[in-house]
Parts: C-alpha cells; sequence; structure tokens
C-alpha cells in the first residue's frame, strides 16, 4: 500500500513539472499571487542591464608624427693627450667628473720647461747689450769711413754685425714664445663644458707627448639624436621641412610621455642602398646631463598637426580574428559592436580613423561581461576623449 502511494506522488511531481507548474512549499503561487519582478525577468530570458563606464568622443587636434628607434650622440668628444713629455705631477680632476671651460685636468712636471724659458729670457738679454754694442760700433765706423779714416770694407762689417745682433734678438723672442707654450702645455685644461672618464694614469706616470692618452671628455648638453627613416619617409619629412623647422620629442626606456625635446638638425645627402634609410640627426637639450652618448632612444619626429581627429582610450579597444572594435552604448540600452580603423597612439589614447562620429558613448569598463548587443547601463561620464 505505501509503495503505491510513493509511486502515485512521483507520478503526480513528474505530471506537474511537464505542465509547469510546480509546488513544493507554495500554494500561494497556485492560488494566482504570480512571480516577482526579478523572478519573472530571469524566467523570460533578459539579462539585468550592466553598468558600464563611457567615454563621449569629440573631434580634436592632435598632432601626426613619425616615430623611430635612434641613438645618442656627443656634439664633441675628444681623447686627451699631452703636448709635451713628462712626469706627470698632478690629476686636477676626480674620475667621471662635470668641467667647466679651462677647469685644470692633468699637470705635467713644469720644472724642465720653466728652466728652458729662463735660458731663453737670459740668451735675449745677453743678445740685446749685444746689439746694442753693434748699432754704437757701427754709428762711429759710419762716420769715420765718411771722414776717410776706417775703410770703407770695415764699415760694411760693423753694419753687418749689426744686423746679425738684431736678427739673434727676433730669434731669442721666437725661443721664448715657444718656451712658454711648452710650459703652457704642462697644464691639460678643459676644452669645453662636459664630463671626463675613467683616467688612464696616475701621478708619477711618464707622459709621452701625442701618444699617451690620459682620459676622455665628452660634452652633454645638448647632445645629438641620430636615427634612420626609410627613403619612403624622406619625401613626407623633406616637405614638412620646407614649411617649418621640425621638432623631435625623445622618449627613454618604457617611458610613453617625451622627456627631452629639440629641432631637426641635419639630413644626410645619400640613402644607404644596402638598408634603404637615411641618416637623421637631432640636437637635443639636455639640462641635466642625464642623456648619455651611445644610449637607445624612442624618436618621434612631429610633422603637422592634424584637426578634427577622433580619439578613444585605449583601454575601450579589443581585438578579434575580423580586426581590432570598440563597444558604443546606443540610446536603447544596449552595446554596439563597432570594428575600427586606428592610427597615431597619443599618451593613453588612440587616433580611430573609421568606425565612430563625434558624439559616440563608447565603452570603456566591464568589456569581459558584455557582448554584442547586450543591455548596458552608462554611468556618468568620468571624462571625454
Amino acid at each position: 500500500m505505501m509503495r503505491t502511494l510513493k509511486y502515485g506522488l512521483s507520478a503526480l511531481a513528474m505530471a506537474a513539472a511537464t505542465a509547469g507548474v510546480i509546488s513544493f512549499g507554495f500554494p500561494e503561487l497556485l492560488r494566482g499571487g504570480g512571480a516577482a519582478p526579478a523572478d519573472a525577468a530571469q524566467s523570460q530570458g533578459t539579462p539585468p542591464a550592466m553598468p558600464v563606464p563611457i567615454t563621449v568622443v569629440q573631434q580634436q587636434t592632435v598632432p601626426v608624427y613619425l616615430e623611430y628607434v635612434g641613438s645618442t650622440e656627443a656634439i664633441r668628444q675628444v681623447t686627451l693627450e699631452a703636448k709635451v713629455s713628462g712626469y706627470l705631477a698632478r690629476v686636477g680632476a676626480d674620475d667621471g667628473a662635470d668641467v667647466k671651460v679651462g677647469d685644470l685636468l692633468y699637470e705635467i712636471d713644469p720644472r724642465d720647461y720653466q728652466a728652458v724659458l729662463d735660458q731663453a729670457n737670459a740668451k735675449q738679454q745677453g743678445d740685446v747689450a749685444a746689439l746694442e754694442y753693434a748699432k754704437f760700433s757701427q754709428k762711429r765706423n759710419a762716420a769715420l769711413s765718411k771722414l776717410g779714416v776706417v775703410a770703407r770694407d770695415t764699415d760694411d762689417q760693423k753694419t753687418s754685425m749689426m744686423h746679425q745682433a738684431q736678427a739673434s734678438l727676433l730669434s731669442d723672442e721666437a725661443a721664448i714664445r715657444a718656451a712658454h707654450l711648452n710650459l703652457d702645455y704642462t697644464e691639460i685644461r678643459a676644452p669645453y663644458v662636459g664630463r671626463l672618464g675613467r683616467s688612464l694614469v696616475h701621478e708619477g706616470a711618464l707622459i709621452t707627448a701625442q701618444q699617451t692618452e690620459l682620459n676622455t671628455l665628452v660634452q652633454l648638453s645638448p647632445i645629438y639624436v641620430t636615427f634612420n627613416p626609410n627613403e619612403t619617409d624622406l619625401d613626407l619629412i623633406a616637405r614638412y621641412r620646407r614649411q617649418e623647422q621640425l621638432t623631435v620629442d625623445i622618449m627613454v626606456g618604457d617611458g610613453a610621455q617625451p622627456r627631452y625635446s629639440g629641432t631637426l638638425t641635419f639630413l644626410d645627402n645619400t640613402v644607404d642602398r644596402n638598408t634603404g634609410t637615411i641618416t637623421a640627426r637631432a640636437t637635443i637639450d639636455n639640462p641635466n646631463e642625464e642623456l648619455l652618448p651611445g644610449q637607445y632612444v624612442q624618436v618621434r619626429l612631429h610633422l603637422t598637426d592634424r584637426p578634427d581627429a577622433l580619439l578613444v582610450p585605449q583601454v575601450a579597444l579589443a581585438s578579434s580574428q575580423l580586426g581590432r572594435f570598440v563597444y558604443v552604448a546606443t540610446d536603447n540600452g544596449t552595446a554596439e559592436q563597432r570594428f575600427i580603423e586606428t592610427g597615431a597612439l597619443i599618451g593613453d589614447q588612440i587616433v580611430v580613423k573609421k568606425g565612430l562620429q563625434p558624439g559616440d558613448k563608447v565603452i570603456t569598463g566591464n568589456l569581459q561581461k558584455i557582448g554584442p548587443g547586450a543591455p548596458v547601463q552608462p554611468l556618468p561620464t568620468a571624462g571625454r576623449a
């Protein structure tokens, strides 16, 4: 009897499920109370609207630029060598020091060259005395020669001796200048503002003139940045360069924002046949001297400004096998998938060439939770593209 009752209840439950009316402890629903609104929405298959942040697209003027990878070069870089030989007496600047024009870098023992200068000065004094005597002697002999007391040949000899004394004095003056120069060359001073490298010699080392390398000095500000546009960009660069001076922005490392700026100052006169590129160079201000020669940098060559461009945040972009797209919140409260054609990257936003119109409400968040046609509820606009 009990087994028959269980089978009867199971059959009743299956029949009720087939009819779509099942009640286990909720008799009020069977009496016509109806379902709750949320349950009714779910029973109809309509999901709730997803709150999404949006950005309203507007037209803006944006820069048009070309991007390259470049490297820095020093405008001036010299290897310091001595003009005279001798023992190194003093190192005047530390390794890696920033120096100004005229700062003492190295000093060679000057005593030998000071002695040579003293000898030249002494010889000059003796030759001055000899010249004075030669002048007096020539004057006396010229007077006596006119009276016939002294032979004409003797007068000529005295005149020649006077001229030789004058020539000796000129030679002494040249020797004194040379001795002064050699004495000055014992001090190696900075020819321009720059930064030293590692010293290759130390006090007591024997320096050989024009052979021993002492150090290197590089100019850091301004600094060159060299890059290589391809020949297809050359006409574009030349056209805009004829209109105005082109500016260049430099990014270092992974930084997206320019840290340095300058101007395009050089385009080579030939194209490399092997690479199809041309050498270009920009002069960059480096006020803090943080850029060093040999660094790889990102180069943005600014050509012109494009008005009425459309921008969207990068975070709004998604991609599929069909291309890149964004979701736009429509007026009827759904998400519309728009495939777009993108252009240059401007900071954290990107230029859209096709696919959007001014005033479109681009969805910038919760992109993984929505799809084409999904109901969405735009949040208050936090910003504009």
